[in-house]
């Protein structure tokens, strides 16, 4: 795997905890009550997505250029953490979204 490679499935590690990170925040934070933070936290692991997304966009970009990555642990755990992340991201949506309708209902 040659290091433009390695960065970017590094990048997708990275940014994906970021956001599965960010988004068991916002869940804390609805938890709490504080539904600005909240809002706030799954703002931020929207972005570390969309960051996320450009790694992943890298290697898909240099595979259909002829130069495909080396398909290595790395590389399947990098997307695997991607769509871990996604997937918790949209749950934590429902969550929050159960914690102001209950909120709400006890005002």
């Amino acid at each position: 795997m040659n290091q433009e490679q390695l960065e970017a499935v590094m990048g997708l590690i990275i940014h994906s905890g970021n956001a599965k990170s960010d988004a068991m925040e916002a869940i804390t934070a609805a938890k709490e009550g504080n539904f600005e933070q909240a809002d706030q936290q799954v703002k931020q692991a929207e972005e570390a997505i969309v960051e996320a997304h450009h790694a992943q966009t890298s290697m898909l970009t240099n595979e259909a250029q002829g130069n495909a990555a080396e398909i290595t642990l790395l590389t399947i755990h990098s997307q695997d953490h991607l769509m871990t992340a996604i997937a918790f991201c949209d749950l934590t949506k429902e969550i929050i979204e159960l914690h102001k309708r209950i909120a709400s209902a006890i005002t």
